[in-house]
């Protein structure tokens, strides 16, 4: 059986670890690292799009970093309770032209027994930015 520690209930200290694990993880950059943190059966919602399944999220994450270069995310805990962690966000990137983005946001994050993540609900804004403008390096 697939366990990700910490488990829930979460304590702070435990919330903010996994904050931490998840910031780390996404900045790899690396699909198949991310993806094992969600549940087989795991669901998103994207801005608008509706993921469902660890493999959609694998297909996903990596159209989104073949278009999103130099990516840099930082994630702030914003609150918790037994199995749930909300956090607040910012991340910069470039299109191909670029042009740079900070984008910023709210997820929702729902864990299972074993600490995989099972529902992701994420609410994200994009504001071009100048380059000079950056605040993640």
């Amino acid at each position: 059986m697939e366990q990700k520690p910490p488990l829930p209930p979460f304590s702070e200290e435990t919330a903010r670890q996994k904050v931490q694990m998840a910031e780390d993880a996404w900045n790899s950059k690396d699909p198949e690292r991310v993806c094992l943190a969600y549940t087989t059966d795991t669901a998103w919602r994207n801005r608008n799009e509706f993921i469902n399944g660890r493999e959609a999220v694998k297909l996903f994450l990596q159209k989104k970093w073949s278009t999103e270069h130099d990516y840099k995310l930082k994630k702030e805990l914003w609150a918790f309770t037994d199995n749930r962690i909300a956090v607040r966000f910012e991340y910069e990137w470039h299109n191909d032209a670029g042009q740079w983005f900070r984008s910023y946001g709210n997820e929702n994050w729902e864990f299972d027994l074993n600490g995989l993540m099972r529902k992701r609900f994420a609410s994200i804004n994009d504001l071009p930015i100048n380059e000079a403008d950056r605040k993640l390096k």
